[in-house]
């Protein structure tokens, strides 16, 4: 093979691989400021599990394709999940609370009011799914 291409290919998995961990790095440290804030308490009440939503009104996946993912989730689970929408444009100051610096975001939060996942962009009924199966 050419050594060229190997070349190339090592900088493509190296570019890809120190992405990845940019990005479970930047989840763990808005996670991490989350929790020190303790902010959650004055958006939802305690004792079940909540979807945490961040969105603005033009944001066209939130519409689209996250907002029904949830609604979806919200179908399954009925009142067994709280859903909390925040709209990031009209309360900035709480999308930067919680360290929001895209929409959608979305934030679940166990049923002691801590934030244990983070979703930066569109997330899936599905992956909500097994992350709030993954609080118990």
């Amino acid at each position: 093979m050419n050594t060229g291409l190997w070349i190339r290919f090592v900088w493509a998995v190296g570019v890809i691989g120190f992405g990845l961990a940019m990005y479970v790095l930047t989840s763990y440290l808005v996670l991490r400021r989350a929790r020190v804030k303790n902010v959650s308490a004055s958006l939802f009440a305690s004792g079940k599990p909540a979807v945490l939503y961040f969105t603005t009104p033009t944001c066209a996946p939130c519409k689209t394709i996250q907002r029904p993912a949830i609604q979806r989730l919200h179908e399954c689970m009925g009142d067994q999940l709280q859903i909390v929408e925040i709209d990031a444009t009209a309360r900035p100051e709480v999308a930067d609370e919680w360290g929001v610096l895209s929409v959608p975001t979305t934030f679940i939060i166990d049923a002691k009011g801590l934030p244990r996942h983070v979703n930066h962009g569109v997330a899936t009924a599905d992956k909500l799914w097994r992350q709030i199966r993954s609080l118990d």
